[in-house]
């Protein structure tokens, strides 16, 4: 969540970023509110507890039906403290839930909505084709390496079957994504898929989210992630981290489940819109002045991932008004998809700055004290990669070139062949 104290001190900031998000700014005097309660309910209790003590100390020195009077009355100021201290504490709640509404405030992002990003960057020339171009639905059918029917036989609508060289792909992508972070100097992590509320809240995908959570809500209360980003952030919750020799980085491998509700009729065909993939997310923990360097670092180990699926794409600065709850900033790297004729995201980073380290309660020390720490995601490899690399690669004969990149991860293969 946001800081506190920044509310207080500059409430226009906050409004400004909440209409900048398309956001009810009305929410951050509802903060306000709560807060003037929550302050005049804890003067209240502290008052009537300093009464208290001074009672104590009136009925040691007292002597017989002094001291009765004097112990009733202690009583009665007893049940008044305990009282008040429920007041304060469900005034205390109170603020922290009107809290909670607000998503971090954007630091440097363009104003507007989805469509209204920018465009950092361009790199690689579009392919063009002296054939008919085909989608990547129909190139893994023809090499065999995918099957939606019997994944939706199986498992419904938006699941699938990756068999073959589909599945081999897959590994390929994920094992080489983690080779990277780990030669960077990420610790690879094999993450839970399912986690406790406390995780989804504190990352900041429940509330206004919460509808493309799947949630086994019976005796387990647990959700299934959608990301490691979420089993990563909740790895160190209520810690305090030693950041002196620069940030702790992570680099989850999962299975990731999500609902997309919402997105019915918009790329539905294929993979590029389904209910599970796997996923290589890294994470970052570090010190909030350090966070907008390691943005960049985190962008820059997905431009080299992407140079190793050799596909051309863009990458965006995400407007505010399309910035998940958590993120201050998000670069998100668009491939081409020639069958469609535009780009669509492969991968994104955000810097969350200190958001869900708050709800979290993850810090480091300072200088000055305790404070709390950054903390920063972005993908390097995940499922929806198979779809720009075989549009991109597709030849005349239904064959598909191996990125030079990957060659390594498939035993040197360099085509992946149509299949009778």
């Amino acid at each position: 969540m946001i800081d506190l104290r920044l509310l207080r001190e500059n409430p226009d900031l906050v409004r400004d970023a909440q209409k900048a998000r398309r956001r009810d700014p009305s929410t951050v005097d509802a903060v306000l509110e709560a807060d003037a309660r929550w302050r005049e309910a804890t003067t209240s209790f502290e008052n009537a507890r300093a009464e208290q003590k001074s009672f104590g100390k009136q009925v040691a020195q007292a002597q017989g039906e002094e001291k009765q009077q004097l112990l009733a009355q202690v009583k009665d100021l007893a049940a008044r403290v305990k009282t008040l201290q429920s007041e304060a504490d469900e005034a205390s709640a109170a603020r922290d839930r009107a809290l909670r509404v607000i998503p971090n405030v954007a630091e440097g992002a363009p104003e507007g909505l989805e469509e209204d990003f920018v465009v950092r960057e361009t790199v690689g020339e579009n392919p063009t084709f002296d054939f008919e171009v085909k989608d990547h639905l129909e190139i893994a059918e023809g090499l065999r390496a995918l099957d939606m029917a019997r994944g939706a036989k199986v498992s419904g609508a938006r699941f699938y079957f990756l068999r073959g060289i589909g599945a081999q792909l897959e590994l390929a992508i994920l094992n080489s994504a983690i080779d990277q972070a780990t030669k960077a100097g990420f610790t690879p992590m094999i993450t839970p898929s399912l986690v406790l509320p406390e995780a989804m809240e504190g990352t900041g995908f429940l509330g206004e989210h919460a509808d493309e959570v799947y949630h086994l809500d019976k005796d387990d209360d647990l959700y299934l992630v959608g990301t490691s980003e979420v089993a990563l952030a909740g790895y160190h919750r209520d810690e305090v981290l030693d950041l002196s020799d620069g940030p702790l980085r992570y680099a989850g491998w999962s299975t990731c489940y999500r609902r997309e509700a919402g997105s019915y009729g918009k790329d539905t065909r294929g993979i590029i819109r389904v209910h599970q993939f796997q996923k290589v997310e890294m994470f970052s923990f570090c010190r909030i002045e350090d966070s907008y360097e390691e943005h960049e670092r985190l962008l820059d180990w997905e431009r080299e991932m992407m140079a190793r699926i050799d596909v051309p794409y863009r990458i965006i600065d995400t407007a505010a008004g399309d910035l998940g709850t958590s993120a201050a900033r998000k670069f998100d790297c668009e491939a081409w998809m020639p069958s469609q004729d535009t780009y669509r995201e492969l991968t994104s980073t955000s810097n969350t700055t200190q958001f869900q380290a708050r709800r979290l309660n993850i810090r480091e020390r300072a200088e000055d004290g305790l404070r709390h720490v950054a903390t920063l995601n972005g993908t390097l490899g995940t499922t929806r990669f198979i779809a720009a690399i075989l549009e991109n690669h597709q030849q005349a004969d239904g064959s598909v070139i191996v990125p030079e990149g990957l060659r390594p991860y498939l035993g040197g293969r360099e085509v992946f062949e149509v299949q009778a």
